[in-house]
């Protein structure tokens, strides 16, 4: 609480943006409210349940989409405002994430806020278009990745190996055994899991880099 826009429009919101998500330099210096919920969301693990974000008008449809859109309130909804009083997606201005609900007054924590800043608000209904619910969004399970067994490789190697795995042996001056061990088998635990989720982690950025462009139309 309490970060302030630095020269320039500058945020360190836009910056993760611009870098990990739109591969975009100019959103180093856009409006910040939806990306700062992005970046919260990132932060928390719960990126494929918030989405990413710049534009609030995508961002809540892409709730709609997900059927994860809701009239009614609750912590860790993320919240969409028009600030015409317009209760039409088409229309929203500005988005924050819900902290508490104290009878018709919303409790907020709001990025790119009275200007420049990150801070809690307290926000009556009249101005409110709707709510996306994170605990709503379905995500898709992850294709399981499986390593093929080699050990039947390994041992024609042993006895009748291939004649180019033979001749490859040759030329490296070592002896078929020596092209394939046992420990080959299977690619380590900790190291199968960081190239897989390297290659999901990239995957999801290109994605949302595809998908999430543009950007929060006014300031809150």
């Amino acid at each position: 609480m309490g970060y302030r826009e630095r020269a320039g429009k500058h945020t360190k919101f836009g910056e993760w943006y611009a870098d990990n998500v739109a591969k975009d330099p100019d959103f180093k210096t856009a409006p910040w409210c939806d990306m700062f919920v992005s970046w919260a969301a990132d932060r928390a693990g719960l990126r494929d349940h918030v989405g990413e974000f710049a534009l609030t008008t995508r961002h809540a449809k892409w709730f709609e989409k997900h059927h994860a859109w809701s009239d009614r309130p609750e912590p860790g909804a993320v919240v969409f405002f028009a600030w015409s009083g317009s209760k039409k997606i088409r229309d929203i201005d500005h988005v924050g994430v819900v902290e508490k609900v104290v009878g018709g007054k919303v409790h907020t924590i709001e990025g790119n806020v009275d200007g420049v800043w990150l801070k809690r608000k307290v926000r009556d209904k009249s101005k409110i278009v709707g709510y996306g619910l994170p605990r709503k969004v379905k995500v898709e399970p992850k294709a399981p990745v499986s390593v093929q067994p080699v050990a039947a490789v390994h041992a024609s190697v042993q006895g009748t190996a291939r004649p180019a795995v033979r001749n490859m042996a040759a030329t490296q001056g070592q002896s078929p055994d020596a092209v394939w061990s046992p420990g080959d088998a299977v690619l380590p635990a900790g190291l199968l899991f960081a190239v897989v989720s390297t290659a999901v982690t990239g995957l999801r950025v290109k994605a949302a880099a595809a998908t999430s462009g543009g950007r929060h139309r006014r300031r809150g």
